[in-house]
């Protein structure tokens, strides 16, 4: 074959490979379909931490004190009357209040003492109907009355070991325990929760360590509770600090904030 017709058929070749490819379907593209992620829906205890009202000051504690997780460990539901006692600055009452919402009402108590060591952050708090669900009470110890029956749950959040604090001088008078749990148990309606969480002191230590170190020996809430006619229903670990040296008073620069803390479910039966 001569040069001129070797190109010739070379082209002839490759005119017809051309016009084959031209005359072939393209192949289909590969349909790549998203992942969709749907998020879980927030818990009602998450929703109520969520609230865009709630101080960003208040959500820095969120990690330390697990507010989500407590309150739904301890029963609180929405349409709720609960009462905080002892309610300090108010921190838990106002997620308790998001938590049973406009059906519910949350009551968070102070006295003199806990105004002097707190100032006006309870009243400031809740000025101006902010959350209009929470109402204030001032009752010094000894003091309480509840109405009967009108109750569905108490928080009685790191203040147990208080009914073991005397501090005349400062306003604390001492506190008749057994007669403030049968106020408590007054005013529960029949199946009320008697939520409690507190410092975690050494096994076996004496009452007087609520007043020493502001700790409190699990046991001796469980026995207070059972003579005044409470049942433990349930506790959690959730709190627990192995780290945390159970001598030491809590309000210690190295600890405050990371204590070990037990937290105990308690019903009252009837």
């Amino acid at each position: 074959m001569n040069t001129t017709n070797r190109f010739a058929t070379m082209g002839t070749a490759l005119a017809f490979t051309l016009i084959a490819a031209c005359g072939q379907e393209a192949p289909e593209e590969a349909v790549v379909e998203a992942e969709v992620v749907v998020a879980a829906p927030m818990s009602i205890y998450e929703t109520a931490l969520a609230n865009e009202s709630r101080p960003a000051a208040d959500s820095k504690r969120d990690a330390g004190r697990k507010p989500a997780e407590m309150l739904e460990f301890m029963g609180i539901e929405p349409g709720m009357a609960v009462l905080d006692m002892f309610s300090a600055g108010g921190w838990y009452a106002e997620v308790i209040a998001h938590v049973v919402g406009e059906n519910g009402h949350v009551t968070a108590h102070t006295n003199e003492a806990y105004k002097n060591f707190v100032g006006e952050a309870l009243e400031e708090r809740f000025a101006g109907d902010r959350v209009p669900n929470v109402d204030i009470v001032m009752a010094e110890n000894n003091h309480l009355s509840l109405e009967e029956n009108s109750l569905d749950a108490v928080m009685l959040a790191q203040s147990f070991h208080d009914l073991y604090h005397v501090d005349p001088d400062g306003g604390w008078a001492q506190i008749d325990g057994p007669a403030f749990l049968a106020e408590l148990k007054k005013g529960l309606k029949p199946g009320g929760i008697v939520a409690v969480i507190d410092h975690t002191a050494m096994a076996g230590a004496p009452p007087e360590t609520g007043d020493s170190l502001h700790r409190i020996d699990p046991e001796l809430v469980v026995a207070n509770m059972a003579a005044a006619g409470f049942t433990l229903e349930a506790s959690s670990d959730l709190l627990d600090n192995p780290d945390d040296d159970l001598t030491e008073e809590v309000f210690g620069a190295g600890i405050r904030g990371k204590t070990d803390r037990f937290a105990m479910r308690f019903r009252n039966p009837d």
